[in-house]
């Protein structure tokens, strides 16, 4: 006997729904999926707050011996002058991370996204300044 999956589309037997439960004119079930419609939800991309927090790791990570490279190293600018430039860069990093969703992250997130900024740029500081 051949499976319905062989039988052409206007072939007698085919069953109309293929493995569908129906309620009325609502799909409750498919048979592909062991959950109805009505439980799995629509979602949107929204990435736990690690994400944000690794990004803004990287950013700080990647910007400040950049920033430090460029404005102490290539220009030759003053010490504080680079320190004040790497603590906007800190700053704007944090706001693009909060704005980004860091916002709606548990106080705990924020705390730990702030205090990684200031410990980075804290770094950076130092070794300027010493």
């Amino acid at each position: 006997m051949p499976d319905e999956r062989d039988l052409p589309e206007d072939a007698e037997g085919r069953p109309e729904d293929e493995g569908e439960v129906m309620a009325g004119d609502r799909r409750i079930a498919r048979s592909d999926t062991a959950l109805p419609d009505w439980y799995v939800s629509d979602t949107h991309y929204r990435p736990i707050p690690i994400v944000w927090f690794a990004g803004a790791l990287l950013m700080q990570v990647i910007a400040q011996p950049v920033l430090v490279g460029l404005t102490f190293g290539v220009l030759g600018l003053p010490q504080l002058v680079v320190v004040a430039i790497c603590l906007a860069a800190s700053g704007l990093i944090w706001h693009f991370t909060y704005e980004r969703g860091m916002a709606e992250a548990s106080a705990g997130w924020r705390w730990g996204t702030g205090l990684m900024l200031a410990f980075s740029f804290g770094i950076t500081a130092l070794s300027l300044l010493n």
